[in-house]
């Protein structure tokens, strides 16, 4: 059973072809992480605007998995501290999200220009 084209697939494609499937793998999770980072951006908004509303001087501030009594502006701080680092965090992520998807269409143009039709590297 013979495919679309009789290209012979060199150890460089073969490389080629790994590379791609390793980054296309590291681009899902980039996607998953991504989506966290920013659901956790959110709760921390939330959780921002909640402390805005309260009247209470003493909040219950969540360390690990224990609560402890916290002063409102301590908490304000560390919520504050919180968004920013997981805004580098975000940052960081989209900028690798970037960098791979640059690389995966640059091996998708030296793939596609040999093997043509006889090679699929899109999505479903």
């Amino acid at each position: 059973m013979q495919q679309g084209g009789d290209t012979e697939v060199t150890w460089e494609d073969q490389q080629n072809i790994n590379k791609f499937g390793r980054l296309n793998n590291r681009l899902h999770d980039l996607l998953d992480e991504i989506k966290i980072a920013k659901e956790t951006n959110e709760n921390l908004e939330d959780a921002s605007n909640e402390l805005i509303l309260t009247d209470e001087e003493v909040v219950r501030f969540q360390i690990g998995e224990v609560f402890a009594h916290v002063s409102k502006d301590e908490v304000e701080t560390r919520i504050d501290q919180m968004k920013e680092t997981t805004d580098k965090g975000l940052e960081k992520l989209e900028e690798e999200k970037q960098s791979i998807t640059a690389q995966m269409a640059e091996l998708k143009k030296i793939l596609y220009g040999k093997f043509k039709d006889s090679i699929n590297l899109e999505e479903d």
